[in-house]
């Protein structure tokens, strides 16, 4: 990836790069969990500044159960009450934070983390899959450009995975 990536008038051309071989990787597939791989993977390897990128889904009443995600570990479940991811999920809008420590109740599952954003993952009619999470050491390091392209691509999984039973 070049270095003018991180301008953010490339970000958006990056993002329709980084949709179009997913929608190609995904053509035909009815798994969501290898559908979730994917995409955390492509993310996580698009962008220098994404140091975890993954999903939290929505596995049982109000928690979020981790994976799948690429770098260090993550945290291993969340409440809808707590951190950003929660945030996320309890009221199903995407969290753009640039400074995680000025985030009330936020959760520290790496210590390195500075700034994050995190989308919802929901179905046409509302119901929420799952959150992609996207973490990076370096503060204020997300914009409009990130939070738009991780939407439309959140967007397109909820409708294609919208009749999905996995969490």
């Amino acid at each position: 990836m070049s270095a003018d990536v991180c301008k953010a008038s490339n970000r958006s051309d990056e993002y329709e790069k980084v949709f179009e071989r997913v929608k190609l990787l995904l053509e035909g597939e009815d798994d969501w969990h290898s559908a979730m791989s994917t995409v955390a993977c492509e993310l996580h390897h698009a962008f220098d500044y994404f140091h975890w990128t993954g999903f939290y889904r929505a596995a049982r009443d109000q928690l979020l159960l981790v994976g799948p995600y690429q770098g260090g570990h993550g945290c291993l479940r969340i409440q809808y009450s707590r951190g950003v991811c929660g945030a996320a999920a309890r009221e199903k809008a995407t969290q753009l934070v640039p400074d995680v420590h000025a985030f009330p109740d936020h959760i520290a599952c790496a210590s390195s983390t500075q700034s994050e954003v995190v989308v919802p993952v929901l179905t046409p009619d509302c119901r929420l899959l799952a959150v992609l999470d996207v973490d990076s050491d370096l503060p204020a390091a997300f914009n409009e450009h990130d939070q738009a392209g991780l939407e439309k691509i959140c967007g397109f999984l909820g409708e294609q995975f919208k009749d999905t039973t996995q969490s």
